[in-house]
Order: C-alpha cells, then structure tokens, then sequence
C-alpha cells in the first residue's frame, strides 16, 4: 500500500462528481470529467477510503461524513487563498446559485481566474488548476464547488445557506 499524506483538494471534487453520478460510475469516467488522470482519481479514491469519506467498496460517498468534513475540515485545510482583480468564472456568493440569497456589491464578486470569463471580481484559488474546465463542462458539478467555495471563504450566514443547500443536493442524488 502507499504511504497515505493525507487528502488533496481534488479529492473533494472526486467525491462530489460521484455523488451526481447516475448508476455505476468507472473511474476513467470521473477522470475525464474532472480532466484528472486515471491514476490521479485511484489515488484519490484510496485517499478518501482511509479518511472514510468514501466506504471500503470505494463506491458510495459517505454523505454525512463529507458534509461535516466541508462544514468544519475544508476551510481550514483547503482555504481559498485571495488573489488579484481578474476576469473569470464566479463562484462563492458571486454566483447565480448564492447571490439570489444575498445582495452584494459588484465589486464584491469573487471569480476563479480565466482569461475566457465574463465577470470581473477579486480571484481566489480553486480546489486544483483544471477545476474550471470541468465546471464549464458540468454546471451541476458547478453548483457544488460554488457551495463549497462558500464554506471557504464565506459568513456565517453564507455558510447556512450552502450546507443547506448542498444538503438538498445531496438528497436529490441519494443512492
């Protein structure tokens, strides 16, 4: 077995793509859709295993488990590091899915970095450097990480409003 060093930020994405993943799911599937390798997603499964985030199968996500680690774990083990003003992709608040919740300046907006985005705000770092693109690629899986975002940089009531909502969006998906 190899030496476990703890989770990665990617590892967060593996699981929620599982979760939203309709029926038997293969890892050269999630690889793609997240533009990691094959290899990248084996080890994250094994990662997750140990952290028991994932059961022993390594097929079901336990919920609860990765709810409470996005709640309380995420922000401080993965914080989202603040950048410079720059075009990108919105997340956190800044995203339709939170800001029907809260109203904000504009120049409030938070943005993932990219020279195609459409929305100008202050950049923070995203879980891995391909977030982006499966983003773009997948908005469900765009709806979570924005939710996740929220628990790495948001309030107090930011924060409440996205557990409930990944709550909810981890009951559509219940297996």
């Amino acid at each position: 077995m190899t030496q476990h060093n703890g989770m990665r930020p990617q590892d967060i994405a593996v699981l929620l793509k599982i979760i939203i993943s309709p029926g038997k799911w293969m890892q050269k599937d999630i690889a793609a859709a997240l533009f990691l390798s094959a290899a990248e997603v084996n080890n994250s499964l094994q990662r997750s295993k140990l952290a028991e985030l994932i059961d022993k199968t390594g097929r079901k996500v336990m919920r609860r488990t990765l709810l409470e680690f996005i709640q309380y774990g995420l922000p401080h083990v993965f914080p989202a590091i603040r950048g410079s003003a720059a075009k990108g992709l919105p997340t956190a608040y800044s995203a339709p899915i939170m800001s029907k919740f809260f109203i904000r300046d504009q120049s409030d907006n938070l943005v993932w970095a990219d020279p195609k985005g459409t929305v100008k705000g202050e950049s923070i770092s995203p879980l891995y450097p391909n977030i982006i693109k499966a983003a773009l690629h997948d908005p469900e899986l765009y709806e979570l990480l924005i939710l996740v975002d929220v628990m790495r940089v948001g309030k107090v009531r930011e924060k409440e409003v996205a557990m409930k909502l990944l709550k909810e969006k981890f009951d559509q998906h219940h297996a």
